[in-house]
């Protein structure tokens, strides 16, 4: 089911860059710089990644776009979260957490049969 991870893949990276304006407007760099360092570079996103996802997320109006001056005195769209995009991100937050614990559940019980087969063996 390649679709299906791929609508997974979707959502996830999402979800991240809704939480990634949460404190305050970025810019693409800016997103992708919050990601990494909240992941401990575990996550790295691609820029076509990225601005697909911005996309899809200001056509839902769950970030609202806007030029302006980067640090370096470059110009470049920032990104904030509207107020339907902060409903959405607490709603897929609380889903994701309840299917992330229930997927951790499994794999653990996984691990300890795997122990348990190990020890019989």
């Amino acid at each position: 089911m390649p679709g299906a991870d791929l609508d997974l893949m979707r959502g996830t990276l999402d979800l991240l860059v809704m939480r990634a304006v949460v404190p305050k407007p970025l810019h693409g760099f800016g997103i992708v710089r919050w990601i990494r360092q909240a992941t401990q570079d575990d996550i790295k996103v691609e820029d076509g990644a990225l601005y697909l996802s911005l996309r899809r997320l200001e056509e839902r109006k769950l970030v609202r776009g806007s030029w302006g001056i980067t640090e370096n005195n470059r110009r470049a769209r920032y990104y904030e979260l509207t107020a339907s995009g902060r409903e959405t991100l607490a709603r897929d937050t609380a889903t994701w957490t309840a299917y992330a614990a229930a997927v951790f559940r499994v794999l653990k019980s996984q691990r300890e049969a795997i122990r348990l087969l190990e020890q019989l063996t």
